[in-house]
């Protein structure tokens, strides 16, 4: 197996540190607001990187946290009179109101940087002990200039951080260097505060994933995800307060995702093209919204519009209609397949079935390529569309492909509903209208299939019956 490693950025084969368990970090939500569809990637990406890596065998030590401090939730508490604690209780269960419904499996843990305030803590006095932190007047600050190899994950150079951060701040500022960043922030008016030898304050963003890493997963991991957006400042910073302090590589595989784009601009609310999931999921299924997701390779840009979830829609309805077809006519089925056509039908899906999962196994070990890995699946659909139009193929191999097309998609955290739910009195309308034909009163058996379709459902005539669904 494979993964682009954004450090090196190169493709590396993927080794653990511990033999057979893989550490994996992904940065979490801020919990002040609904996520909206830009933080849906990664959750759904690196969730889908755990299943795989389930999948080939590994046990997974996954950890997302969620930040339940900064400037935005304590202006947002203090806007709507309440708590910052509670607006991110409110906003945790939002988040899994969500994330369960895009079926993105919960954490093996979900920490809260408010939780960790004492590692955070433990992680400063290192740093100042070792001399890579200072205390200013409004807070305590990392010193770039001291931790070699700053900007070897996003490929910045220090003297160029420099003069870009002096161009932002004011003479007033008492840092060492204009690019050294806040590990503690003391406490202001309204804001709540934790208490600590350098003065009462919060912590800073970056050290909150450093100290939550350490806590739960130890001084090295595997892998760490997040946003392209993340790359630089927050990973940056997180390299090096981390391996300042413990004095050890930090990550070893450094993924991103892209961006999100909207009918090819960048989603932003200043540009007016910014959804939440909750909004988007009036219009579109929770499965829409991932299979769409997965269409495309992680790394990579996705454009999002309305055309294009239509598109996806078509394309999940084709997955699902297929599995419908193949649970429908192995109801009917032999056991054994009868006669020479469909043994050679049976022969040519079985080679099928063996070469879509050789397919997606490929596709999948070579840097979670989810985009090739739907095109294995949808060659399956292909080639069972086909064989289902061969009378006397067998149950097993219907079934057979029907279950490895569930496997796969599950893989992709894709459930693909089988079932057809038909009410029970449109089966009885289904019964007397066979009755009906059968005793060739064909006007009964039209006035039956009005009344269905007037309820909501189609009648196919197939070989094997007649099958009703959903329109």
């Amino acid at each position: 197996m494979r993964i682009y490693n954004t450090q090196t950025r190169k493709k590396e084969e993927f080794e653990t540190l511990e033999p057979g368990v893989v550490k994996m970090y992904v940065c979490g939500p801020t919990v002040y607001n609904f996520f909206h569809l830009g933080n849906a990637r990664p959750f759904i990406t690196y969730d889908t990187m755990r299943r795989y890596l389930e999948y080939r065998g590994y046990k997974v030590k996954y950890v997302q946290n969620f930040t339940d401090i900064d400037d935005k939730m304590i202006a947002r508490a203090n806007n709507e009179n309440m708590t910052v604690r509670a607006l991110a209780d409110r906003f945790i269960e939002e988040y899994y109101h969500d994330a369960d419904r895009l079926n993105i499996q919960r954490a093996d843990a979900h920490p809260r940087a408010t939780d960790c305030i004492p590692t955070i803590l433990d992680m400063i006095r290192t740093l100042i002990d070792k001399d890579y932190a200072y205390a200013t007047s409004d807070g305590v600050y990392f010193d770039v200039s001291k931790h070699e190899g700053y900007g070897k994950l996003s490929n910045h150079k220090l003297e160029d951080l420099e003069a870009g951060a002096s161009d932002r701040l004011s003479g007033e500022d008492d840092k060492r260097n204009n690019a050294d960043f806040a590990l503690w922030k003391f406490k202001k008016e309204g804001e709540p505060a934790w208490e600590s030898p350098w003065g009462d304050g919060r912590p800073g963003w970056h050290i909150e994933c450093s100290a939550m890493v350490k806590a739960y997963l130890g001084d090295t991991i595997d892998i760490h995800g997040g946003g392209q957006d993340l790359v630089f400042p927050h990973h940056e910073n997180e390299i090096a307060q981390s391996e300042a302090a413990n004095e050890k590589p930090f990550v070893r595989y450094w993924m991103h995702n892209g961006f999100i784009n909207i009918d090819h601009e960048k989603m932003s609310k200043s540009s007016g093209n910014f959804f939440t999931v909750r909004d988007l999921v009036k219009h579109y299924d929770y499965k829409i919204l991932r299979f769409f997701m997965l269409s495309g390779h992680y790394r990579m840009p996705i454009n999002f519009s309305a055309d294009l979830l239509k598109a996806a829609e078509n394309g999940w309805k084709r997955i699902e209609t297929c599995l419908e077809n193949l649970k429908f006519i192995s109801q009917t089925a032999p056991e054994q397949y009868t006669g020479e056509a469909a043994g050679k039908a049976e022969a040519l899906l079985s080679e099928d079935c063996a070469a879509a999962k050789k397919a997606f196994i490929k596709v999948m070990d070579d840097d979670l390529n989810t985009a090739d890995a739907l095109a294995a699946i949808f060659d399956l659909v292909r080639s069972a569309n086909t064989a289902v139009k061969t009378t006397g193929i067998s149950k097993a191999i219907l079934q057979q492909t029907a279950d490895l097309m569930i496997e796969l998609l599950g893989i992709l955290g894709l459930k693909a509903e089988q079932e057809n739910h038909v009410p029970k009195q449109i089966l009885e309308l289904l019964q007397q209208r066979s009755e009906a034909k059968k005793n060739k009163d064909y006007a009964l058996a039209d006035r039956i299939r009005n009344e269905i379709q007037s309820q909501d459902f189609i009648i196919e005539d197939t070989p094997q019956g007649p099958k009703v669904t959903h329109k």
